[in-house]
C-alpha cells in the first residue's frame, strides 16, 4: 500500500511534499528547475554559485551577486509554492551579498553549507526566511547552534548530508566509506542534537533515490529529504545536454570521488570519471587558470586573491570554469566538469519534474483508476 508522504513545516510555512530539491551549482539549479519543483509541492532551490555571470549572460545586462540572487529567487517564487537558495560558505567573496539579495527577494529558505555558516543569521534580519545549515555530523551542528545562540537565532531546520552526495563532501577521504558515516547512522546523534537546541526538523541528503528511500528515512525520524541527482536528470534542469547525456551513460564504476587532483576548496568532490576537465587534470596537460575567482580566499592583507588552481594544476582542477562549462556558460572554451551523487549510474533517462515528483511521492505507482 502506497502511503501519502506527510507535509513538512519549517518556520511556520507548510510544504505539501517533504522533498527539497538540491541547490546544484554551477547553473544546474536555476529558476526553471526551482519553480517547477515548487509548483509540484516540494521546495525549489536555486544555486548562488557563479549566479552573477549566469544571470548577466541570460539577460544581457551586467548583474552583481546581490542583483543576481534577488532576480533568480524572485523568478523561482513567481509561479507559487516554496522556493529559496543554496549559498556556499566556500564562495566567501560573494556570500553576504548573495544572502542579502535572497532575503530582499523574500526567499522562503536559505540553505548554506560547504563550510560552517557561522555568521549567517548576522548578515541581515531574515524575517520570514528560514535559515538552514548543512552539516555532516552532530558535532558540526553543535558548533553552529552555539554560535547562532550568541546571535539570538536557532536553525529553522538542518540538512544532514551523508557521504553519498554529489559535489563537495564534508568528510575526509578515509571517512567516506566507513560504517559510522552512513547516513542512517549519522541521523540519530544529529536528531538528538537538534532536540537539545529546540527540536527543529532534520532533512537528510546523500544517496536518496526512491520513494522507499524517502519513507524509510521518514520512519527513522527525518522530517524530509533533499535530493540532487534525480533533479539534475530532469528536462527543467539547466545542465547542458552533454552533462545530462553523461549522467545517463554513466556506469557504477564511472562515479568517483576526486581529491588529487581535486577541488581547490580542499574537500573531496564526487564526479563522473570521464569529465573532460578531470581527464585533463589527470594528464597534467591543462595550464593553470583561474580567471573567475569564486572560491578565492583572503591573503595576509585581507584581499581575496588565494586559490590553488591559480598556481598549479598538479593537485587541483579549476572548479569554477569546469562547472560553468557544464552549464553551457563557457561555450566550449573550457572543459566541463560533471558532478553527481553516488546513484547517478541508476539514471537511465531524462524526465520532466512532474513525472519525477509523481514517482517520488508514490503516485506513479498508483493505478489511474485509484
Amino acid at each position: 500500500m502506497i502511503e501519502t508522504l506527510p507535509s513538512l513545516t519549517i518556520k511556520g510555512k507548510t510544504i505539501p511534499v517533504p522533498i527539497i530539491q538540491g541547490g546544484m551549482g554551477v547553473g544546474v539549479s536555476l529558476h526553471p528547475l526551482a519553480s517547477a519543483v515548487a509548483r509540484e509541492g516540494g521546495v525549489g532551490i536555486v544555486s548562488s554559485a557563479c549566479l552573477d555571470r549566469l544571470v548577466s549572460k541570460r539577460t544581457g545586462k551586467k548583474r552583481n551577486s546581490y542583483e543576481a540572487a534577488y532576480e533568480e529567487v524572485s523568478l523561482a517564487k513567481s509561479s507559487g509554492g516554496i522556493a529559496g537558495i543554496n549559498i556556499m560558505c566556500a564562495l566567501a567573496r560573494d556570500y553576504n551579498d548573495s544572502v542579502k539579495g535572497a532575503l530582499d527577494a523574500g526567499a522562503d529558505v536559505i540553505i548554506s553549507g560547504a563550510g560552517l555558516p557561522l555568521t549567517l543569521p548576522a548578515v541581515q534580519d531574515p524575517k520570514d526566511t528560514a535559515l538552514i545549515p548543512i552539516v555532516s555530523s552532530a558535532r558540526a551542528l553543535d558548533i553552529i547552534c552555539k554560535k547562532w545562540e550568541k546571535l539570538g537565532y536557532r536553525p529553522d531546520a538542518v540538512v544532514l548530508e551523508g557521504p553519498l552526495a554529489g559535489g563537495h563532501l564534508g568528510f575526509k577521504m578515509d571517512q567516506i566509506a566507513t560504517k559510522e558515516n552512513k547516513l542512517e547512522n549519522l541521523l540519530p546523534p544529529v536528531r538528538d542534537m537538534a532536540k537539545k537546541y529546540g527540536d527543529f526538523p532534520i532533512i537528510v541528503a546523500g544517496g536518496i533515490y526512491t520513494y522507499d528511500d524517502i519513507t524509510g528515512y521518514l520512519k527513522e525520524g527525518a522530517a524530509g529529504v533533499q535530493m540532487g541527482t534525480r533533479f539534475l536528470a530532469t528536462e527543467e534542469s539547466s545542465a547542458s545536454s552533454d552533462y545530462k547525456s553523461s549522467v545517463v551513460a554513466a556506469g557504477e564504476n564511472d562515479i568517483i570521488v576526486a581529491y588529487d587532483p581535486g577541488s581547490p576548496c580542499g574537500l573531496p568532490f564526487r564526479i563522473i570519471r570521464q569529465s573532460p576537465m578531470y581527464v585533463s587534470a589527470l594528464s597534467k596537460k591543462r595550464a593553470p587558470k583561474c580567471d573567475k575567482g569564486y572560491v578565492l580566499q583572503k591573503d595576509s592583507e585581507g584581499k581575496y586573491s588565494i586559490c590553488p588552481a591559480k598556481i598549479s594544476n598538479e593537485h587541483h582542477f579549476c572548479i569554477c570554469n569546469g562547472l560553468l562549462s557544464s552549464a553551457g556558460y563557457n561555450e566550449n572554451k573550457e572543459e566541463p566538469l560533471y558532478t553527481v551523487g553516488t546513484n547517478a549510474s541508476r539514471v537511465d533517462k531524462i524526465i520532466p519534474v512532474r513525472s519525477l515528483m509523481q514517482e517520488l511521492t508514490g503516485k506513479a505507482c498508483v493505478p489511474a483508476s485509484a
